[in-house]
């Protein structure tokens, strides 16, 4: 850092309201980003320091209610989203749109600079902690004297598998990356690792590799964001998978700051009491056997076909297991036709499983003694509630960073990866039914449920992280820079 740097004990003056810092959060219009950035605005101002965080009207206003503590601490800023041509009416996160409108929500992101940079320059805050697509912040925040991190609320593994910042940024110039570039483990990774796509899953990973409609692709966002940054922040720890957070380290030469899994916390059942659908979903769990109901849930941004929706439907009911399989759309994907599961299923698995399709209370469910495994779409927030509570994993990937987790999970033997054809990503119902059979009934499968057991020590571990976390808030105390502005302030 350079000699702008606060020194703690600074000047002698008014040390609490000096050490107050003033941080703006702005994720990624994502609510599995949104999420964990207000979580971590929380730790940050039960530290005493103020939060402005920025996001669109419609996305603040579908935020939980925060508690009352945080009314003086957490302020949130709406900044409109400007219309652009391929986005939805109304559209502001990933939930409202299918995997190929994407594209323009990141156009519609990046004019919002204006209205952010007003924001910056009229409350000068010492930190902005910012995701991977705002690529524009890094240089407005440096000419207002503002410290900047990039926070990365998936694992080290998945950035570290693109190599240098160097190498990011040089994919909107020189040749893009192959399909048979993400074939392998990267030959910059040093060490032993099962971390590789699939082919399907490599030709979706170049077109992300590639110049889209926003005139930039997203690793090139990646790479100009890390480049800016003083610092990044991974949702990682060094007791699983640490070596990875080394690496990134000699790839970045900048500081890799885990901020521990964070995982979150249960509401226990007296917060619910009142919320008929936890009150039914329990009493459906309640009758079943310890152990022995797997929870089926692939995230809110994951678009299903309908092929792939029989063929999960029929596996599940293959498998004999119970089940509890949470299915709903986007919310405004703008395809308005019912869910359509395979002609009498739902009569067939009555009493065995419950296809839900509204909001499930994902936390309470995982918690309840009956839930003996999840099927899961293997994103990091996901995986990290599994395993806080010792789940084997059904995995069945789709996007961005899925495949990776699941090939690295596969390996430390937490769970077992639903066999998909390479060229397409199909998958049959025997192979969900036989995925399924293996990791909750078949004497093959202990090993790997006493293994996720073993993983309630680091994933379910709340002082492990609480002590990332306070790491994490020293740093931002002790090493945001002091503008002439600041000071005069």
């Amino acid at each position: 850092m350079d000699s702008q740097l606060l020194i703690k004990s600074m000047a002698n003056g008014d040390e609490s309201n000096t050490n107050k810092l003033h941080v703006v959060m702005f994720p990624w219009l994502a609510f599995g980003h949104i999420i964990p950035f207000l979580e971590l605005s929380k730790f940050i101002a039960q530290k005493g320091h103020k939060i402005s965080f920025i996001s669109t009207p419609k996305n603040i206003d579908r935020l939980p209610k925060l508690p009352l503590e945080f009314s003086n601490s957490i302020t949130f800023v709406k900044i409109p989203l400007p219309k652009v041509d391929g986005l939805p009416e109304n559209a502001e996160a990933t939930m409202d749109i299918t995997t190929e409108e994407i594209i323009y929500l990141k156009k519609a992101m990046d004019g919002m600079e204006k209205e952010v940079t007003n924001f910056l320059e009229k409350n000068s805050p010492d930190w902005i902690i910012q995701d991977f697509a705002q690529y524009w912040l890094a240089p407005i925040s440096a000419k207002l004297g503002i410290s900047r991190i990039f926070y990365c609320i998936i694992n080290a593994w998945f950035i570290a598998f693109f190599g240098s910042t160097e190498n990011m940024v040089n994919t909107n110039s020189g040749p893009p990356p192959t399909v048979e570039d993400f074939l392998v483990p990267p030959k910059w990774i040093p060490f032993e690792t099962k971390a590789a796509y699939r082919r399907h899953e490599a030709r979706w990973m170049v077109g992300s590799s590639q110049k889209n409609v926003s005139g930039v692709s997203d690793l090139y966002r990646n790479g100009v964001t890390m480049t800016g940054a003083d610092a990044t922040i991974f949702r990682h720890c060094y007791e699983f998978e640490g070596q990875w957070l080394k690496l990134l380290e000699d790839l970045h030469n900048i500081p890799m700051i885990p901020s521990g899994l964070m995982p979150p916390m249960v509401e226990n059942n007296n917060d619910k009491k009142n919320d008929q659908s936890w009150i039914s979903i329990k009493e459906w769990l309640d009758e079943k056997p310890k152990g022995s109901v797997v929870y089926v849930a692939l995230g809110s941004e994951v678009t299903i076909g309908l092929n792939e929706i029989n063929e999960l439907a029929l596996g599940l009911e293959l498998s004999g297991s119970s089940f509890f399989w949470v299915l709903r759309k986007p919310s405004e994907s703008g395809n308005t036709d019912p869910i359509e599961l395979p002609d009498g299923f739902e009569e067939r698995i009555k009493g065995r499983g419950i296809v839900w399709k509204s909001w499930a209370p994902q936390l309470n469910i995982l918690s309840h003694d009956s839930v003996g495994g999840f099927l899961t779409h293997c994103g990091w927030s996901s995986i990290i509630e599994g395993l806080m509570f010792g789940h084997p994993l059904i995995m069945l990937p789709f996007l961005v960073d899925q495949g990776l987790n699941a090939r690295i999970l596969e390996d430390k033997g937490v769970g077992v990866e639903i066999p998909r054809n390479e060229e397409d990503g199909s998958y049959t119902s025997n192979s969900v039914a036989n995925s399924v059979n293996l990791v909750m009934v078949e004497n093959k499968g202990k090993i790997i449920r006493e293994k996720a057991k073993e993983m309630i020590s680091i994933f379910g571990n709340k002082n492990l992280h609480d002590k990332y976390i306070e790491n994490l808030i020293e740093f931002l105390e002790n090493h945001r820079k002091v503008s002439n502005q600041h000071i005069s302030n």
